[in-house]
This record gives C-alpha cells, sequence and structure tokens, in this order.
C-alpha cells in the first residue's frame, strides 16, 4: 500500500461492486437445496442477503479524493501516504483495507467527477479529502448515499454543523486555529483594529474571516472592522470582488497575483489612518508564500501567520523561494514532529522520509478509520462504523478523541515559528522580538 504518485482519474482502477448470486432456473431447486441455501443465507446475512456497499469477503474498500497533481499537490500526496501508511497490513473480521485516491487538483468540478466515481464504484466511506471548496461540493453527494466523510483536510465550519451525522473530524476548526494566534497577539499588546488578513476569495477563505470575527468580538475598535468583515464575508457568486472591503485581501484560488490583495490592504490602512501588525493568511501554500515575500520587498514589517492547512513543509519550502526564513507564524494542529507519544513514533516510523505535518494528520485520520472499524459490533456497515466514534471517547495511541458531544475528535491547536529555517514550537517570547 506504499504511496505512488498516481495517474489521473479516468485511469485509476476502480473498486467494482460485487456481482449478484446468480439465478438458476427454477425447475432445479429441490427441496434439500432450498433448505440449504436457507441455512446459508441465515449464516451469512451480511454478506449474501445485504452486502454493505464496499464490503465483500476479503476487503473494506475506502476512497478519497486530493489534489495529487495540481497547485497543492503535496497536501494531497501527504494526505495519501499517511492513511496508506496507516491502513497498510490491517485486517478487520478477516478483510483487508483497501484505499483508493483519486485527483481533482484541488478544483470542485473535478472533485465532483471523481467523488461520483468512487460513490458509483461502491465505497464503504471517503476520507482525507483536501480542502474546502472540494469538501463543499462532495459532501452533499456522499450525504444524499449515506457515505461516512472521515478525517477531511479542512478546519471548515461547514463540516462541522449538528446536522452532519455523517461526518467524522479528526481536526480542530480554522475558528480555533484563528482564535489561538490572535487571542496571543492581543496578550501582547497587538489591538484588533491592526489584524488584517489575506485570505483566498472562495469558502475557505472565508471559513477564516468568520473566525477573525469570533476572535475580535466584543474587542474595543472591532466594531466597524465586523461590519465590513461580514460584508464581504456574505458576497454571493464564485470569487466575487472582495478586495477593497475591509482590512483584507484576497486572491483567486490557484493564482498566484499578491498585488491586488497587498494594496486592498494598503488602501484600508490609509483610509483609517491604521496600521497592520498581524497579517492572519488563509490560503494555500505558494500563494501564501508569494504574497508574503512581495510584502517584504515592499519592506512592509508586518508579522504573518498561517493555518495548518497552508502545509508546513511545502510552505516552509516556498517561504524560502521568497527569501523568507524566519517570523512567520504557523499554527498546528496535530502533535509536534518530535513528539514521544506512541501514534506519533509509528507515524516517524512507518512513513519515514515522508514524515512532516500533514502525512502524520493523514496516518491520524488512518488509525482513526481502524479504530472505529474494530469497534464495530457485528459485521462491518457503515452506521455501525459511525456508531463506533460518534459519541465516544478514547485514546488513539497516546491522542486524546473526544467525540461525546460533537462530530470532531480533536480541539489540539498548537503555535510554531519559522526560525533559521525550520517550525519550532513558538514561546511568549518571541512575540516581544517579531514586531
Amino acid at each position: 500500500m506504499t504511496f505512488k504518485e498516481p495517474p489521473r482519474p479516468s485511469a485509476v482502477p476502480l473498486i467494482h461492486r460485487h456481482s449478484p448470486i446468480p439465478s438458476m432456473p427454477q425447475w432445479r431447486w429441490s427441496a434439500t437445496a432450498l433448505f440449504a441455501l436457507l441455512l446459508t443465507l441465515l449464516g451469512h446475512p451480511a454478506q449474501t442477503l445485504a452486502a454493505e456497499e464496499g464490503v465483500s469477503n476479503d476487503a473494506i474498500r475506502m476512497g478519497g479524493v486530493m489534489d495529487l497533481e495540481g497547485r497543492s499537490k503535496g497536501l494531497g500526496q501527504g494526505m495519501a501516504a499517511g492513511i496508506e501508511a496507516a491502513l497498510k497490513d490491517v485486517t478487520i473480521q478477516h478483510r483487508q483495507l483497501e484505499f483508493t485516491v483519486l485527483n481533482d487538483s484541488y478544483n470542485p468540478e473535478k472533485t465532483v467527477e471523481a467523488t461520483r466515481q468512487l460513490v458509483d464504484s461502491g465505497v464503504f466511506l471517503v476520507a482525507g479529502n483536501v480542502g474546502t471548496p472540494t469538501a463543499k461540493v462532495s459532501l452533499p453527494i456522499l450525504e444524499k448515499q449515506a457515505i461516512p466523510a472521515v478525517g477531511f483536510f479542512t478546519g471548515a465550519g461547514l463540516l462541522r454543523t449538528s446536522d452532519k451525522t455523517h461526518i467524522v473530524n479528526y481536526r480542530a476548526s480554522y475558528t480555533q486555529e484563528i482564535a489561538a494566534v490572535i487571542q496571543g497577539a492581543l496578550e501582547h499588546d497587538i489591538d484588533a483594529s491592526e489584524v488584517c488578513a489575506y485570505v483566498q476569495n472562495d469558502a475557505y477563505g472565508m471559513a477564516g474571516i468568520q473566525g477573525i470575527i469570533n476572535a475580535i468580538q466584543g474587542r474595543k475598535g472591532s466594531q466597524e472592522i465586523i461590519q465590513s468583515l461580514e460584508k464581504l464575508l456574505h458576497m454571493p457568486g464564485e470569487n466575487p470582488p472582495r478586495n477593497g472591503i475591509g482590512p483584507v485581501g484576497v486572491y483567486q484560488r490557484n493564482t498566484y497575483l499578491a498585488r491586488p490583495g497587498y494594496t486592498s490592504i494598503k488602501q484600508w490602512e490609509k483610509n483609517h489612518g491604521t496600521h497592520c501588525r498581524l497579517v492572519v493568511t488563509v490560503g494555500a501554500y505558494t500563494s501564501v508564500a508569494k504574497f508574503i515575500g512581495y510584502a517584504r520587498y515592499k519592506q512592509e514589517n508586518w508579522l504573518f501567520s498561517a493555518v495548518s492547512f497552508t502545509g508546513a513543509e511545502n510552505f516552509k519550502t516556498a517561504l524560502k523561494e521568497m527569501n523568507t526564513d524566519s517570523g512567520v507564524i504557523m499554527t498546528q494542529v496535530v502533535p509536534q514532529l518530535r513528539s514521544n507519544l506512541e501514534i506519533v513514533k509509528k507515524a516517524r516510523q512507518a512513513l519515514g522520509a515522508n514524515f512532516n505535518s500533514v502525512s502524520l494528520e493523514g496516518y491520524i485520520v488512518g488509525r482513526l478509520i481502524v479504530h472505529g472499524l474494530e469497534h464495530i459490533e457485528g459485521g462491518p456497515t457503515r452506521q455501525r462504523f459511525l456508531d463506533a466514534l460518534l459519541g465516544k471517547s478514547f485514546d488513539l495511541g497516546g491522542l486524546k478523541m473526544d467525540f461525546s458531544d460533537d462530530n470532531q475528535g480533536s480541539d489540539l491547536v498548537t503555535l510554531t515559528i519559522l526560525r533559521r529555517g525550520g517550525w519550532q514550537p513558538m514561546q511568549d517570547s518571541d512575540w516581544t522580538g517579531i514586531h
């Protein structure tokens, strides 16, 4: 189950549904044969009478849709590698675990096509999908078919509403990540009026804007800022003109042009006689790195932060290309890579050179799936799988999972800072020297 660069979706072998029991001419059935068939059906009802999609006598088949070839491919490849490493050589009730990954290049239109391919092929669940705009279009398809969506690589609120009973989230939300960094800033003399943002102009970026609203609510000088953020948050359509509204710059998904967003922030500073000290970024690693590089070229002394989706290793590489190797904060939703937690040590061993924050998250998602399957009571069905996780609290290799009151297992958020070309745990003293 070693991860390899896959071909395009059309060339990826799909999982096929099992064929029904072949019919036999009525005249050949005897009373003895009917009795034998009845015993067989009673002995194996899950496999013969009502086999669950994705479950056969020898396998449980799962899938995921990720960016494997596009501009955020490092995220998809990392998640795929982690999940595959966690599922490798695991058997559940004498069944092997199979995981098929399809590429969507972080493009919602391709996501829809790939998701339908997985659904048509008959998968037990879908796991590890990367991105908010892609999740937005795939979740309704999965919900309609009652297919569990597990461990998607996004902290957006659309996966965390109380009615999403088919969704199992591992990670903390973007709201929690942004709250952690803004809270740290406010505690170190950065005012709410000095918090700005650079975000992707879609559901992912708007999840970040909502997080900023929640974090500065009730703070001195935040009322006008929140009004402007609410205005751009609720603009309809695909890629609406959000620049020039609020202390925010936006860029279009899968593009790198930083100047319009930078100009939007500078316009806010000029019009309101203020200065941005913290710029919260919510975007893809190359796009965010190019924005930071451009701002530093323009000699801005802004402090930057990024959420975990940006992808620590890919982000670090992209920042290095922009001659930046220090002074950028990044929130993480996985344990520190040097942690001695059992699940981290096993991930490190299983992933080898592919071990990083993203692949660790994939590994955790894979082990979460294994835990659910191992604790199913009776034959494997989707509902029994969900029942084994949701409403429960348990230890996952030293990492606490709590689904007792929502569909999110972990609230873990840590702050790291780029220092001398590497991500280090952030200390209180770090705030004083970087703004």
